[in-house]
């Protein structure tokens, strides 16, 4: 991109506050997957040792697109790129990359979530593993959109340069 903000304070903040913010999801929705943390009124917030990849592999399956062979593949790795690529945002290591592997990810997500739609499944979105009762519809859609605005704004925006490390700015 040519949008490169030198200079520009209020830029490098507004890009600082969104790559938190879209590095966060990624990592909460990659940490609630991996260990399986579990929400309930009775019990509060509780973490597994165990990954509930089958449920998660149940979700993907919902959604009836990658081939049932990949199912599991999908919902063993994807938490993992999830966290990798948010935990680089958050902590300023491969900014842009990272931000265009959540991209082509969000990409993918509202395509899944409009192929379900399309099809009138009625599933959880799973977006969140188990925590996440929201089902797939008009607001997931909105919400997977707006993340992917912010993907598409810092993929272009930032850089990756070895020099950065050493400025003091955000």
């Amino acid at each position: 991109g040519t949008a490169h903000a030198h200079g520009k304070p209020a830029v490098k903040w507004i890009n600082l506050i969104l790559r938190l913010i879209l590095g966060g999801v990624f990592l909460a929705s990659a940490v609630i997957k991996i260990w399986n943390v579990q929400v309930s009124q009775a019990h509060g917030i509780q973490f597994s040792h165990v990954p509930d990849l089958a449920t998660f592999a149940q979700d993907v399956t919902n959604y009836h697109v990658p081939p049932r062979s990949l199912t599991n593949l999908v919902a063993i790795t994807l938490p993992w790129i999830e966290l990798l690529a948010g935990g680089l945002l958050v902590c300023g290591i491969w900014k842009r990359a990272s931000a265009i592997v959540i991209t082509v990810m969000m990409i993918v997500f509202l395509a899944a979530i409009g192929w379900a739609l399309a099809h009138g499944y009625d599933i959880r979105c799973g977006c969140f593993g188990t925590v996440d009762a929201r089902k797939v519809g008009v607001m997931a859609l909105a919400e997977d959109s707006a993340l992917l605005g912010i993907a598409v704004w810092l993929a272009w925006c930032l850089e990756d340069k070895p020099q950065q490390a050493t400025e003091t700015n955000p």
